[in-house]
């Protein structure tokens, strides 16, 4: 894989290029920054920005007038070759908080190991309904310590509004749900997108995370797409390298919230 050229096809694609995730969401270009403004339920944030020392604190100052007016949270996605180098600290000095970084790491579908199946006594299901949503939100909590109901609402959405561009699965042992993903398909991208994989903790290494991988990507190859792409944790990126991804960038989401600091 040339790195060089997959990272800027990827930011041509996927940022600057970048379609809705949603029903109901929008994305808008604005001088250097393109932008999704979400609805209720799903994802609001910066997706991509062309920014220099000169220009980057007054571009901040636009996007949380911008995002504080609406009254919502918003997320600038910020990855390792953006420009200005210390665009994170800028962000950080306007109100931004920081989560950990992770890693870009993308894969060929042709190049990708796609056998894997999950181990003995787990089986795959499809989600496609409110009780498929309500176990993968279920598992997104126990796996992660966090509240699914932004994920439940989101996920409910993309399957009653457009069920094309999304494809979630819960594994299951017996009748219990133990580990979940969900894989996003947007019309005219040569990448899908993989999220959510989570186990919890009982049933971590034994190869379900790997399972639900193969099974997204050889979901993605059937319907056309070249390449898939994770943001990876520091647990997930050796699964994935041994499946064939590979690190291209960093990425790191800066959260503002508009109550932190009251209006801009």
């Amino acid at each position: 894989m040339d790195h060089v050229a997959v990272l800027a096809l990827f930011d041509r694609d996927m940022r600057e290029g970048a379609r809705p995730d949603a029903p109901g969401a929008r994305i808008e270009h604005v001088g250097k920054v393109v932008r999704q403004v979400g609805t209720e339920q799903g994802w609001s944030g910066v997706t991509w920005s062309d920014l220099d020392e000169a220009t980057a604190d007054a571009e901040i100052a636009e996007q949380i007038r911008y995002f504080s007016g609406l009254g919502i949270e918003f997320e600038w996605k910020l990855y390792g070759h953006d420009q200005p180098e210390d665009l994170g600290q800028r962000l950080r000095d306007a109100g931004f908080a920081s989560a950990p970084e992770e890693t870009l790491m993308i894969a060929e579908l042709g190049d990708l190991a796609l056998d894997a199946e999950p181990p003995e006594g787990v089986r795959l299901l499809p989600v496609t309904d409110r009780a498929g949503v309500d176990l993968v939100a279920d598992v997104h909590e126990q796996a992660f310590g966090t509240d699914g109901t932004r994920l439940r609402r989101q996920l409910l959405a993309q399957l009653t509004g457009d069920e094309d561009t999304v494809v979630a699965v819960v594994a299951l042992a017996g009748d219990v749900p133990v580990s979940a993903a969900r894989m996003e398909l947007l019309p005219g991208a040569r990448f899908a997108g993989l999220w959510g994989g989570g186990t919890v903790e009982a049933w971590r290494g034994r190869g379900i995370y790997r399972a639900l991988v193969a099974h997204r990507a050889r979901v993605a190859a059937d319907r056309g797409y070249r390449y898939v792409q994770v943001d990876a944790s520091s647990q997930s990126r050796p699964v994935l390298a041994r499946l064939g991804f590979q690190p291209l960038t960093t990425t790191t989401p800066y959260v503002f919230t508009p109550d932190a600091t009251g209006p801009a």
